[in-house]
Parts: C-alpha cells; sequence; structure tokens
C-alpha cells in the first residue's frame, strides 16, 4: 500500500527534518583565538606504504602538535589490525612496549607518543583492534541486535568501525569539556596487507560519509636511494599510492622517508603519477632527533596543506611552536653525560622500554644532561653466565659498574631476576643512585630481604611459589587463568605516610599522587613490619594502608622504588618525579632538586604541580618552559636515546 502524496510529503519531511537534526550534532561552537566559529568535525588519516616501522605513529603525533600549535583541539585514534583484543597479552619482543592508560587499557605504544606529543590523556577506546570490532559485533548478533540478518564484513563490520570512530573522536581528552575539534587516524601496518583491508573499506566510506573538506589522508611511504646508484627511487611510493587508490582512497598528502630532502624532479615525478600536488608531497629525512619533526613539517607548510583540506585556513591561526624550537635546541647542544644502566631481559629492543628512556630523556633535558643508556641484560650479570662467557660477564658488569645510576624497569617471568636482584645490591652498596619500577620494587624487596635480613631463600611466589619466606605474593583479586586485563590495571592512588621522604618532595610535598598500574603480585604486607625495622622505609602505600607503593632506603643518596609505573605519565615539559630525582641524583643535582620542588606549592593528582607545564631546571639558574613531543629511534640513529 503506497504512502499517497500527501503521506509522501510528510515522509520525506521527517526525513529532512532527521538530517538537518544529524548535521546540527555533527557542528559545534568553539573559541580560536576570539574568533566564534562553527567547526565540523574534522577527520586526519595517516596510512603507511612499501614498508612497516616508517614512523607513522611519530608523523600522526607531530601532525597533531602542529595543529594544536594552531589553535585548534586535537584528539588521536590509533587502528592496529591484528586480532588481540588489546596490546596486554603481547611480548615486548613481538609489538615494543605494552602502554598503560588512566582507564587500565593496555595499548599499542603510539598511544604513548600520541599522550606525550600532545600532553592528553586517551582512553582504551582511542585504540581499535580487528579483535575489538568483531567481539562488539558478534555480542550484537548474539542479543539478536540485526534481527536475523546475515552478519557480513561489509556492512556489519565496516558500519561497527564507522561508529566507533565516530564515537571516540567525540570523547574529550585534553580536560577540557566538549569533543576535539580534529581527530587524527593512524592505520597501523601497510597498504595492501590482507588484515587491514575491512579498516581500508571502512576509511573509504567514512571519507564520503563525513564528506569533502572535512577528511584529509596523508600517506606516508618511502623513497629509497639505491647505493650504486646514489638516485632517490619513487617507483616504490608509485605503487604504493596506485594499491591505495585501488582500494578507494586518494591521498591528499604524501609524507615521504628518505635520508635526505627530495630532489626537485622526484618531487614533480611524484606528482604526475600520484595525482598529488607537488606542494603537498613532503619530505621526513633523518634529522638527529625526532623533536625536529613537528619543525619540518611547519618548514615545509604542511599545516596550510591540512587546513586547506579541512576548509580551516580562516579558522586556524599560524603555529606557535616557540617553546618546542627552544626545547629542541636545548637538546641538541647538551653534551655533558649522565650514564643510566638499563637492567633487564628484552635489552635487544628498545621498543620494550620506549617510556622508560622517553621518561629518562624528559629527565635529562630538564637537568642540561646528555642521556647514555648502557643497556645490560640481566642475565648477563649472572654467576652462570661468568662460566659460559667470561667476557659478556665482565662486559656488563663493567657497563654496570660504570654508570652514574642503575634502573630496573618492570618484567614478567623468572628469566634473568637473580641477575637483577645482583644489581639492585649492587646499587644498594655502593650508594649508586636506583629505581626500580613494578617487578624493580619487588626484586629490591627481595634483596633487602636476603641481604640485610638473613633470609637466604626469601622470594617472589611468582618464581619460587614453595619459598619459605614469600616477599611478594600473588594480589587477591587476580586470576591465574584468565591473562588478558586481569592485572591491577590504570590510575590508582598512593598516599605518603613519611612526610619528609624524598619521593614526597620530588612530588612537591603532596600528600598523595595518582599513578598508573599494571600488576599482578605485591609486596607481602606481613613482612612489612621486619623490613622497616631492618631501615627500610615503605613511604607510599595505597588507601587501605596494605599495599605497598614506594620504597625508600633513608640511608642510602638515592634508593627508590615503585609499584606503580611513573613513565607512562612523564611528558617533556613535566618530566615524572621519580625520574627527575633519579637523573639528579646521577648527576649530583638531587639536592638542588628537592630544595626547589620541596618549596613548591602542593601538587595535584595527576603528580604536576598545579598543573602548571613548566619545570626548573638547576644549573646556571636557568628554566626551560614546556613543550610537547617525544622521541622514537624511527628518525635518529636507532637507539631513540643519544645521538
Amino acid at each position: 500500500m503506497g504512502l499517497g502524496r500527501e503521506g509522501k510529503k510528510e515522509h520525506h519531511h521527517i526525513f529532512a527534518k532527521k538530517q538537518k537534526k544529524q548535521k546540527q550534532k555533527k557542528k559545534k561552537k568553539v573559541r580560536v583565538g576570539f574568533v566564534k566559529t562553527v567547526i565540523e568535525k574534522k577527520y586526519v588519516l595517516v596510512t603507511g606504504g612499501v614498508v612497516s616501522g616508517l614512523g607513522k605513529g611519530v608523523t600522526a603525533s607531530s601532525i597533531g602538535l602542529l595543529l594544536k600549535a594552531c589553535g585548534l583541539r586535537v584528539t588521536s585514534i590509533k587502528i592496529d589490525p591484528y586480532l588481540n583484543t588489546d596490546a596486554g597479552t603481547m611480548s615486548p619482543f613481538e609489538h615494543g612496549e605494552v602502554f598503560v592508560l588512566d582507564d587500565g587499557g593496555e595499548v599499542d605504544l603510539d598511544l604513548g607518543n600520541y599522550e606525550r606529543f600532545l600532553d592528553i590523556k586517551l582512553t582504551r577506546d582511542n585504540n581499535i583492534t580487528t579483535g575489538k570490532i568483531y567481539q562488539s559485533v558478534l555480542e550484537k548478533e548474539r542479543r539478536g541486535d540485526y534481527l536475523g540478518k546475515t552478519v557480513q564484513v561489509v556492512p556489519h563490520i565496516t558500519d561497527a568501525i564507522q561508529e566507533w570512530i565516530e564515537r571516540v573522536a567525540s570523547i574529550p581528552v585534553d580536560g577540557k569539556e566538549g569533543p576535539a575539534d580534529v581527530c587524527v587516524i593512524e592505520l597501523g601496518g601497510t597498504i595492501g596487507d590482507i588484515e587491514s583491508m575491512p579498516f581500508i573499506e571502512a576509511l573509504g566510506q567514512f571519507s564520503y560519509h563525513v564528506g569533502p573538506g572535512n577528511f584529509c589522508l596523508i600517506h606516508v611511504s618511502l623513497v629509497p636511494v639505491l647505493n650504486v646508484v646514489g638516485e632517490q627511487k619513487t617507483k616504490p611510493t608509485q605503487h604504493s599510492v596506485r594499491g591505495l587508490r585501488g582500494l578507494g582512497l586518494t591521498p591528499n598528502i604524501l609524507a615521504c622517508r628518505s635520508t635526505k630532502a627530495l630532489e626537485d624532479n622526484v618531487k614533480a615525478k611524484l606528482s604526475q603519477f600520484c595525482h598529488v600536488a607537488a606542494e603537498n608531497i613532503l619530505t621526513l629525512y633523518d634529522v638527529p632527533n625526532i623533536w625536529h619533526i613537528p619543525l619540518l613539517l611547519r618548514d615545509q607548510k604542511a599545516h596550510e596543506a591540512i587546513l586547506k583540506g579541512l576548509n580551516l585556513l580562516g579558522v586556524a591561526r599560524e603555529p606557535d611552536l616557540q617553546e618546542w624550537t627552544a626545547r629542541t635546541r636545548v637538546y641538541d647542544i647538551l653534551h655533558e653525560p649522565v650514564r643510566i644502566a638499563m637492567v633487564g631481559k628484552y635489552t635487544g629492543l628498545s621498543d620494550s622500554y620506549l617510556s622508560v628512556l622517553k621518561a629518562l630523556l624528559h629527565a635529562s633535558v630538564a637537568c642540561r644532561r646528555k642521556l647514555v643508556v648502557e643497556w645490560v641484560a640481566a642475565g648477563d650479570l649472572e654467576d652462570v653466565t661468568a662460566t659460559e662467557a667470561p667476557d659478556v660477564y665482565k662486559n656488563a658488569w663493567d657497563l654496570l659498574k660504570g654508570s652514574d645510576g642503575v634502573l630496573v624497569p618492570g618484567g614478567f617471568g623468572d628469566r634473568g631476576v637473580q641477575g637483577k636482584i645482583l644489581a639492585a645490591k649492587y646499587a644498594r652498596e655502593n650508594k649508586v643512585p636506583f629505581l626500580g619500577i613494578c617487578l624493580g620494587m619487588q626484586i629490591a624487596v627481595i634483596e633487602f630481604a636476603r641481604s640485610a635480613l638473613g633470609l637466604h631463600d626469601a622470594n617472589s611466589t611468582e618464581f619460587d611459589p614453595e619459598t619459605s619466606h614469600p616477599c611478594v605474593i600473588f594480589m587477591p583479586e587476580g586470576s591465574k587463568t584468565y591473562m588478558g586485563g586481569t592485572m591491577r590495571l590504570g590510575s590508582r592512588r598512593t598516599y605518603f605516610k613519611v612526610p619528609n621522604c624524598k619521593s614526597a618532595k620530588l612530588y612537591s610535598n603532596a600528600s598523595f599522587v595518582d599513578e598508573r598500574h599494571r600488576h599482578r603480585y605485591e609486596v607481602n604486607p606481613n613482612m612489612v613490619p621486619q623490613f622497616e625495622n631492618a631501615g627500610l622505609s615503605f613511604v607510599g602505600r595505597d588507601e587501605t594502608g596494605r599495599r605497598m607503593e614506594i620504597i625508600e632506603l633513608p640511608s642510602h643518596p638515592y634508593f627508590v622504588g615503585t609499584q606503580f609505573h611513573p613513565e607512562f605519565k612523564s611528558r617533556p615539559g613535566k618530566p615524572s618525579a621519580l625520574f627527575l630525582g633519579l637523573i639528579a641524583a646521577a648527576s649530583g643535582q638531587l639536592d638542588a632538586v628537592l630544595q626547589n620542588y620541596g618549596n613548591e606549592s602542593k601538587l595535584l593528582p595527576n603528580g604536576i604541580s598545579n598543573g602548571k607545564p613548566s619545570v626548573k631546571t638547576y644549573q646556571n639558574g636557568n628554566a626551560i618552559k614546556s613543550s610537547n613531543g617525544s622521541l622514537n629511534g624511527v628518525y635518529s640513529n636507532g637507539n631513540g636515546v643519544h645521538h
């Protein structure tokens, strides 16, 4: 039965009203400078071609920073096409470190880059994986939400991806009300990967759905130079763009990774074959450190190309990167080294400890020191290595003894534990500044029990379930059956129980701090009185007073262990308090730091003084103002630390 003329008119009127409402929902008012402007939600997609590991994450972060410097509010999404629900169960060897968010999300390390560059706090939903998408669609199917339809990749999976992006892009991440102006989306993997096909299809539909002027695609590709010829080769990028266009996406901007700046004739060739304007072809050539990348993009007018593609040229201002530039210059001229021994088991891959390296770097720049990380494989310090490979054993101990400070990061499993215990013992007995994080703190407690209390079989039940002196025990709420998402995760509050301790002073005499956690085991509270009687102080605890969070050795210049991971909230302008303490102690500046920080006003819960981004440095009375940034070995010499 038809609607009739009046019915049709009414139906058309209702549909038009619905569309108008949806469009109005999309728009929001924002104040940029002093002009009130209506900005529709804008999206920037960053894809990669030719090879993986080109630095899409750093590029996406730098673009976000550049847009933020133009006065826009920015959020970020990382798409990982793997089937894992999250990064929590993946080995650091496989995928680099697992970055932990405030809400307990275990996510890809690129989200750490976004947080550091943009000084924002993301949520677990800002990391989209194939596993999450399929899980949500299958849950809907089981509930009967699809009303008996055949559930398919197109349209159900692709629709779920688009809905997820739109929903997450509206979550404020910068502490202000209302959604951001621009959402930067990074698609993991390389164009052509089978696993990323549903995402490519969804993003092609999404670009059409949001309409022209609201979507800008930046394709990061490789322009290699063959040593024999010495010529920059464009063919890999041509093929990559052809593949992208064949999948329904057309790049607005090409960001070309190469050892040197692209020659004009190479740009002209790429423009001709890839159908991208020559002024929209950017070179991301090798630089001393990646704090230069946003400046590199600005100098090539990348912001103008992006703003033009998003119809924001009349709204945004010129990028203000003064503080960023000043910080980059300071970093470039540092020459007096501070050597930190990193004693861990994933030393073959620096990405395994990426946030720890960043936190060390932020603190080093604040103390005007050039960071040198000495990688020490924990197993190489053990007696068994002395027998099997004496040269390796000697080299490891030489590195440890030649360092100004020792850091034992977090980890899981019993490999290298004895070596870490020996490193903690060396630092404690020789008054070398020491910072133990998560497992590193537990190691320090075990070593103290064995050496100071004479409990030679003291151990963690993680390594020896039958130990007669369990210093570290499994948490009551943990699960031994399911590995994923069952740890104590995310931001938890730590209360200082000893007001005058070094940790409290470094946190500007705060009464509590909120830091991020990721652990299954904890210090046995029943043994705490024994430890404290022997001189080990548990200065920070949770709200119950039964969960140990921070240890200190008052008789030592700087011997600190934390159950939480302070590295996850470190920023270039706001170095983590305890990392700052380690670097300051290792470079002879701790007293000055404690004096300065002890006199400052109380900290806010995020561990940053009054929420202000400035940080004092303690040499020549200089101070560096805040900027946002990060470091990643892609654009440096491979270790991402010193050059």
